[in-house]
């Protein structure tokens, strides 16, 4: 009885597997059509995708960034110092910075201190906060590289702070504001070489006083040679009759009488 049970139920039986190669050529190109069942079902679990546009990817990157970009109160606090400097300053230059020991930055940053000039350092994000929306936006593609600002109080400055670019070869003039107005490198240095506004009026008004003599000597320029002429002209009339009466002929004259 035991036999049976271990050799009739307790018997395992090794499943037998036999390999039968396709009878055809498999057509990689042109596949068999799958079966009615199967084909439903691919249909069904198709996957079905959007056509991108053609910028999708740099729009969905920069939704992307905008949406993770947070308000920082610092650069908030820092932004609204930079606008203040901005505000009440009449002379701001925008330097590149090339390669520079910090030695030699250093001792550009003491001699324009010298001249109670400010040299600032802010990042772009900064500075998009701190001009966005005012006159200064212009100057944010000037902040793509390491960009360091000057502000200084007078515009007379300038001259200063050009002397000390000149023994600073690293740090390369950009542009600048005077006044509110936004120069080129080459209009910031020939505003240095234009006099001062007082000389400058004391001049126009010079000026102005030449023209409004010579105008006046113009004006009695034929009156003063009429005057002269009949002044000449009585004075030689006087010349002459004195003339004759203390000629030698009267006076014989007068012996005889």
């Amino acid at each position: 009885m035991s036999n049976f049970v271990i050799n009739g139920l307790l018997q395992s039986r090794n499943p037998l597997l036999t390999f039968r190669r396709f009878r055809g050529k498999i057509n990689i190109q042109r596949p068999r059509a799958p079966h009615y069942e199967r084909a439903r079902v691919l249909e069904v679990i198709k996957p079905a995708y959007k056509k991108p546009e053609f910028n999708a990817p740099c729009i969905e990157a920069h939704k992307t960034r905008e949406s993770n970009k947070l308000d920082n109160p610092y650069e908030t606090i820092i932004a609204r110092e930079a606008r203040n400097w901005f505000e009440h300053s009449k002379l701001v230059a925008f330097l590149h910075v090339n390669s520079i020991r910090q030695e030699d930055m250093f001792k550009a940053q003491v001699a324009l201190h010298r001249h109670n000039v400010s040299v600032k350092v802010y990042g772009k994000s900064i500075m998009r906060k701190a001009v966005g929306g005012t006159p200064f936006e212009t100057i944010l593609p000037l902040f793509e590289a390491k960009t360091v600002i000057v502000f200084a109080p007078e515009p007379q400055k300038i001259k200063q702070v050009l002397s000390v670019l000149k023994k600073t070869p690293q740090l390369i003039l950009l542009a600048g504001i005077v006044e509110g107005r936004l120069l080129s490198k080459n209009e910031f240095v020939a505003y240095a070489t234009m006099p001062d506004l007082t000389t400058t009026r004391a001049q126009f008004a010079a000026v102005l006083d030449s023209v409004g003599g010579k105008i006046v000597s113009d004006l009695q320029c034929h009156q003063s040679q009429l005057v002269n002429l009949l002044d000449a002209y009585a004075k030689n009339e006087q010349a002459s009759s004195g003339g004759g009466e203390g000629s030698p002929q009267a006076a014989g004259e007068n012996v005889e009488s």
